[in-house]
């Protein structure tokens, strides 16, 4: 018996597709929501597979920020999961009370979400994101209060993204809601007064995932690959053309003159 169709939430913008998974992402999955944050949303959806087939590509990412949602297609959002991009990545490894809309087809990708990890791509993308988020910290002028919030923002990402690479990188597994959110909050308040901190803490992560861990040395793509062409099948509704159907010659060519 199939699956009811699912309910899109109206915050999502309209695409040229099926959303087939979406959740709250952010500040509010990780535990640092206030009472004045954002509520960010990031899904994946399909685009009619003909669209596919013509000389343009559609677009493959729809950006809102009124409300705040990034919708990201099931190819590109692949892309991004084999190469263990930590924002792409994390709408597969939210509680179960932060997805706003799981189709079949989603709850499929989320069951092989430990397949697209990797010891490089998990290291150099994590690291590489923390490192960002330390040279926008070194940016600010701490000693205005707006900025000095800022700082702090910049600080607790880090420790989240260095945290969640470590735990990446010994158990296989990424905890979005973190253990002790509170103590992530405290130590980026002190990251962004004295910023030397956050050098020691990056560097100690760098050293603990040039370790030995569970994760592969490469992601295994079939799972993904076998996915994707499961959601282009499912979506795929050729459109009728006028007249009969076109009779294909088998890939032969016949005489031309």
């Amino acid at each position: 018996m199939s699956a009811p169709p699912a309910v899109l939430p109206a915050v999502l913008p309209a695409v040229p597709g099926t959303v087939l998974l979406s959740g709250i992402v952010g500040s509010t999955a990780y535990g640092f929501a206030g009472p004045g944050s954002d509520v960010d949303r990031l899904g994946l959806f399909a685009t009619p597979t003909e669209e596919l087939h013509g000389l343009h590509r559609p677009a493959e990412s729809h950006v809102s920020t009124t409300p705040d949602v990034t919708l990201h297609e099931a190819a590109k959002w692949c892309r991004l999961a084999l190469s263990c991009n930590p924002t792409a990545s994390e709408l597969v490894w939210l509680p179960d009370d932060l997805y706003e809309l799981r189709t079949p087809l989603g709850a499929e990708l989320v069951e092989i979400r430990s397949s697209f990890l990797s010891a490089p791509a998990v290291r150099k993308a994590y690291l590489g994101y923390a490192d960002q988020q330390f040279r926008k910290l070194m940016t600010r002028d701490t000693t205005e209060p707006a900025t000095r919030r800022r700082a702090a923002k910049h600080a607790r990402h880090l420790v989240r993204l260095v945290e969640q690479a470590v735990r990446l990188h010994r158990t296989g597994r990424n905890a979005v809601r973190l253990p002790d959110p509170e103590r992530v909050r405290d130590l980026g308040e002190r990251i962004a007064d004295r910023p030397a901190v956050a050098e020691t803490l990056l560097a100690d992560a760098a050293d603990r995932l040039a370790r030995p861990g569970v994760l592969p040395d490469a992601p295994d793509p079939r799972p993904a690959e076998s996915w994707l062409r499961r959601v282009r099948a499912a979506h795929y509704a050729p459109p009728p053309g006028p007249g009969a159907p076109l009779q294909s010659t088998g890939g032969a060519l016949g005489p031309t003159g």
